[in-house]
């Protein structure tokens, strides 16, 4: 068996009418699915899906939490999420996707695999901002954002201060992110330098 059978609907034997299908999202599914956004959390989705001749409707109600990395100091953040998605499958030739909305199954195959657009759905009910609350941040990481917002430099630290938090080695490795980096950043970055100068 398979790790995403369990989210495998055999389209083509299902009978005419309505029929109703629940699933539990939980850290393994999130961590075997390999995605980035999402790497933990407990989701529930309730599937409702209507059969008319060759084409099948499916509504879904998805709600529960996840784990997110906090933008601000990286720790875990607990993210509420709810949302109804739509997805209509008709049978045809070769596999498509006509619209967000809309794909077409190969009509011989006549399964879908809906692991996949599950984890979709999960995660763009994520906004694109993820933050703790005022005061809920990791306070280490806070104050060593505020110093480095407030232009303190990494020539201010000894190189214990670098091993006391685990960034010795990361020091190079960064370095060598910064000559990778893609050029059309490379105006963003003079912007942000001249700012800099400025203050």
């Amino acid at each position: 068996m398979g790790k995403f059978d369990t989210y495998k609907i055999d389209l083509k034997n299902l009978s005419p009418g309505v029929h109703e299908f629940e699933y539990e999202l939980e850290n393994k599914f999130f961590m075997d699915i390999d995605g980035t956004e999402v790497q933990k959390g407990k989701v529930k989705v309730f599937l409702t899906l209507k059969r008319a001749s060759l084409m099948f409707e499916m509504n879904f109600r998805v709600e529960g939490v996840v784990f997110v990395p906090c933008d601000r100091c990286l720790d875990d953040l607990e993210w509420p999420v709810e949302s109804k998605n739509r997805l209509v499958v008709k049978f045809g030739k070769e596999y498509m996707e006509e619209s967000d909305e809309i794909v077409v199954i190969p009509e011989e195959e006549g399964a879908i695999n809906l692991a996949w657009f599950l984890y979709e759905f999960v995660a763009l009910a994520i906004p694109m901002k993820h933050v703790h609350p005022p005061g809920k941040c990791n306070k280490a990481m806070s104050s060593k954002l505020k110093k480095h917002a407030t232009g303190g430099s990494t020539g201010d630290r000894g190189e214990g201060d670098y091993a006391a938090t685990g960034e010795a080695e990361d020091i190079s490795a960064t370095e060598d992110v910064h000559e990778t980096i893609d050029p059309r950043w490379d105006a963003l970055r003079g912007l942000i330098e001249m700012e800099n100068d400025n203050n």
